[in-house]
């Protein structure tokens, strides 16, 4: 493993700051899956955490606040047989949402309106339209 979780070019989170817990995982595994503790927990206090600079954490913090308890935000990882592979799961998961949630806002959408031939293209459609349907009718209208 590297040393720290690399989040984005300018930041990476220590391994002091991450904690993993181990348990046992559910699944296929066959007579080792009672024995091994393969699942992994990655948590990471995001609301303490040093190496975040204060504008991103802010940022980070409303984004997951779904995500948290009480300021902690924690990825499970268990769909591997492995403990390691479990463990490296992990770790690329919470890079994604971290790096997902300190991303920038994207840009506004700056407001446009059709112009005066998209808007008599669009009228002159739904005249052929109108009249195709007027002229499917029956009744003689």
């Amino acid at each position: 493993m590297e040393s720290g979780l690399r989040v984005h070019d300018r930041w990476v989170v220590p391994d002091a700051e991450l904690r993993e817990r181990f348990s046992r995982s559910s699944g296929p595994g066959g007579q080792g899956v009672n024995t091994t503790d393969s699942r992994v927990e990655l948590s990471l206090d995001l609301a303490a955490s040093p190496s975040l600079p204060e504008p991103l954490r802010a940022r980070a913090l409303d984004r997951l606040a779904g995500r948290l308890v009480n300021g902690v935000l924690t990825v499970t990882a268990s769909e591997h047989r492995a403990q390691l592979t479990n463990r490296e799961a992990a770790r690329e998961r919470m890079a994604a949402l971290l790096r997902e949630a300190i991303a920038p806002p994207p840009k506004r959408r700056r407001p446009t309106r059709p112009s005066r031939a998209a808007k008599e293209r669009r009228l002159a459609e739904k005249k052929r339209r109108s009249q195709r349907k007027r002229d499917r009718r029956v009744d003689g209208d």
